[in-house]
């Protein structure tokens, strides 16, 4: 039993960086209807600025909130300024601008910073608590926390705010948005900043274990990219749902089923994003959508 809670904990850790990706790929497919797949890329790369902060002598936490600030920024800048020219073209267009994206911000890591492993601080301490006789580790705790904050944050600024309900009328209905004086553009925009800031704070949370390197976030967004289907692409509740709900289920599966090993876990969450697609594409919170042709 102790050792089932303490994987089901770890899942969770792992899964809520699953979770924060996931509710951006979301948040900007409601939008658009087009999976960013730079999205890693861009949470690699505000990691690296956190990176480098801290190398210059920043406080940890004054150099993770300056992080997440330039994220926004970074997030509205890029749709401004490579998204929109495109955003009227065909949807394929967007996806190789994307894709494009993804290579450049690649490219930029390895030059600007190198290409050898960093070692990244960890928010937490790694030191063990024992919590009914069963030890779990306070940075995977701390990261459960950290990432249920912010999609908590999220749910009140989108729930409680004007720009939160003017991003979510944007989103589901453009036109009658313009409609009511919504600036759609500038909403969208603000969606990028957001998704963009939760990229970083999956980056963030997850250097510390897997280490900062170019490629770090590309098996992570694959990760994401299931979870975010599992959920259902136009829920952002299922999305974090599904990210918790896959994290928990690899670390079980690899405990309790031998054949999946660590090398296999990304095979598996592949599995479940086809399982998922071939029984109900649109996930377990999406609802289908029917269109009269």
């Amino acid at each position: 039993m102790q050792q089932f809670l303490q994987q089901v904990v770890s899942g969770l850790a792992s899964g809520g960086v699953y979770a924060s990706l996931a509710l951006a790929l979301v948040l900007i497919y409601r939008s658009t209807e087009v999976i960013n797949f730079a999205q890693g890329e861009m949470a690699t790369f505000t990691t690296y600025v956190a990176w480098q902060l801290i190398d210059w002598g920043v406080p940890f936490w004054v150099a993770f909130f300056a992080t997440l600030a330039f994220a926004f920024v970074f997030g509205v800048a890029i749709e401004r300024v490579v998204i929109r020219p495109f955003e009227h073209g065909p949807v394929l267009t967007v996806v190789i601008v994307t894709i494009g994206l993804l290579v450049l911000l690649n490219g930029l890591d390895g030059w600007i910073w190198g290409a050898e492993i960093k070692s990244f601080h960890s928010a937490f301490p790694t030191r063990p608590i024992d919590i009914g006789g069963v030890a779990f580790s306070l940075q995977d705790i701390g990261v459960i926390a950290v990432s249920l904050l912010a999609v908590f944050l999220l749910w009140l600024f989108f729930r409680y705010t004007k720009v939160g309900l003017a991003m979510r009328a944007a989103a589901v209905n453009p036109d009658s948005a313009r409609l009511t004086g919504v600036r759609v553009g500038w909403m969208l925009a603000l969606g990028w900043g957001l998704a963009s800031m939760l990229g970083a704070l999956s980056g963030l949370m997850i250097a510390p274990v897997v280490f900062l390197d170019p490629n770090m976030m590309q098996v992570v967004l694959i990760y994401a990219f299931a979870a975010a289907v599992l959920g259902g692409l136009q829920s952002p509740a299922g999305a974090v749902v599904g990210g918790l709900l896959l994290g928990v289920m690899l670390n079980l599966l690899g405990t309790y089923v031998h054949p999946v090993t660590p090398e296999l876990r990304l095979p598996v969450a592949l599995l479940v994003l086809l399982i998922v697609l071939l029984v109900k594409p649109s996930g377990l919170f999406g609802r289908a959508v029917v269109r009269k042709v």
